[in-house]
């Protein structure tokens, strides 16, 4: 009978221990839910900014190839002005002839001086512009090569778990 008693406070004692490890064990649980939901949260975050970050990359390879083809334009302009430069040539080589025709070519190179520095303004700003715009890609480019290889890393952890 003393060994039946041993034995049953034995097993309450173990019964008891048993329990209480399983509470400690449904607390480990409940805490791991609660890092990877997390978990899940930051990686929904990141991925949200990563496809934010990709629509700005989007914007800015557009804002690039438009200044790129206004560069083209503005030298374009370069060689319509250098065009307009020769004709101005021959127009003054022909007002020598006449007092009248000196007056007019002379008014027509003030013109054209007054575009060509327009011109040149011009193509001042585009370019202006345009080395801000690759300046900001390059930014970017780099922010999204960084925000890549954080999530990958994350990802990795997140596997490792």
């Amino acid at each position: 009978m003393e060994a039946i008693k041993r034995r049953m406070n034995a097993l309450r004692l173990e019964a008891d221990e048993s329990a209480a490890k399983v509470d400690e064990l449904q607390q480990k649980v409940k805490g791991l839910q609660q890092e990877n939901l997390a978990k899940e949260q930051e990686i929904k975050s990141l991925s949200h900014k990563n496809q934010v970050l990709e629509t700005e990359i989007d914007k800015l390879e557009t804002g690039l190839k438009e200044a790129k083809e206004a560069a083209a334009e503005s030298s374009q302009h370069g060689s319509t002005n250098e065009a307009l430069q020769r004709k101005l040539q021959v127009l003054e080589d022909e007002a020598e002839e006449a007092d009248k025709n000196l007056r007019e070519t002379n008014e027509k190179l003030r013109q054209t001086d007054v575009k060509a520095g327009h011109y040149e303004r011009k193509v001042q700003a585009l370019e202006t512009a345009r080395d801000q715009w690759e300046t900001k890609y390059e930014e970017m480019a780099k922010k999204y090569a960084d925000v890549k290889k954080e999530l990958a890393d994350f990802v990795a952890e997140i596997g490792n778990i």
